[in-house]
């Protein structure tokens, strides 16, 4: 049976399909923009000629960035970064939300406020940027992980999914012998798989795009990440990043613009691949994590 709708809905709904339809166009303009650019001649760039559609198409951009071994170490460092740091980062987020999601923890209400707090209001950068140099993190891949371990929303999250979970089952397996840390392992953290594939999407792609932490803790180019390094390419472009070649070398076959349109694409397309794969667990365990019983 079709039910009719009132001109308002027909009005309402339109004006919805309108509004993220431009907000779509918002997006994807900008991206097809740079794919066209990297994928168009030095003529076509230097005269302004692309738009959505590539101009002379050729891949000399890619077959530079390819070949570049200072962008593959920025790259590895990044992988190591991510991989390390989303590890810590979802150690620390179980372990903190299964207690914090008990009623029988003592102090927890007062624990809860002072984890609410660092969500209002952070530490400046100065104060920040002398904790870690005097840790002795400075240079190094840690003083890009330590710092946000733990993330205060992250947690909460956490910490609403498994207040669902029900507390007849944790009974049960105290019953039959199981500590808490087993518990944790073999019981809380399997359940909460929707919830663990969307904190680690979060915390994954948050350290893929750190680019303020570098910027403050790492001089060292050995270990810049990619985002440092799309940083000083866009902003610089100077021979180190551009692989040891000058402007100059590199005038003859391809442009900076399309240098850096070709490096930006490369540095997006891991986090496009992996999204579809987690895009269910996603949905869910934000809609799951997000409400509150």
């Amino acid at each position: 049976m079709k039910i009719k709708r009132s001109i308002g809905e027909v009005i309402f709904d339109s004006a919805n399909v309108v509004l993220l339809l431009l907000f779509c166009a918002a997006v994807a303009i900008p991206l097809l923009n740079v794919i066209a650019g990297s994928l168009s001649s030095n003529e076509a760039i230097i005269h302004s000629e692309v738009a959505l559609w590539p101009v002379g198409f050729n891949l000399h951009n890619y077959e530079f960035v390819i070949k570049n071994a200072v962008f593959w170490r920025s790259f590895g460092v990044t992988v190591q970064i991510v991989l390390i740091g989303t590890a810590i980062n979802m150690l620390l987020t179980i372990l903190t939300s299964y207690p914090l999601s008990k009623g029988w923890l003592g102090g927890r209400k007062v624990i809860l406020l002072f984890i609410i707090f660092t969500m209002i209001f952070q530490a400046p950068l100065v104060p920040a940027y002398i904790l870690v140099k005097s840790f002795g993190m400075l240079n190094t891949i840690w003083s890009l992980i330590i710092p946000g371990a733990l993330s205060a929303f992250n947690m909460m999250l956490c910490i609403t999914f498994m207040r669902s979970l029900p507390e007849e089952m944790f009974e049960a397996a105290r019953v039959d012998g199981m500590s808490e840390y087993r518990i944790v392992w073999r019981i809380v953290a399997p359940l909460s798989m929707p919830i663990n594939v969307t904190l680690i999407l979060f915390y994954a792609v948050g350290h893929w795009n750190n680019y303020l932490a570098p910027l403050l803790y790492i001089t060292d180019r050995e270990l810049q990440p990619l985002q440092l390094y799309l940083y000083k390419l866009i902003s610089q472009f100077d021979a180190d990043s551009a692989g040891g070649q000058s402007v100059l070398e590199l005038s003859s076959t391809i442009t900076p613009q399309g240098l850096q349109m070709a490096t930006i694409v490369i540095a997006t397309i891991p986090i496009i691949i992996v999204y579809p794969f987690l895009q269910k667990h996603f949905i869910k365990g934000a809609l799951l994590g997000s409400v509150k019983e």
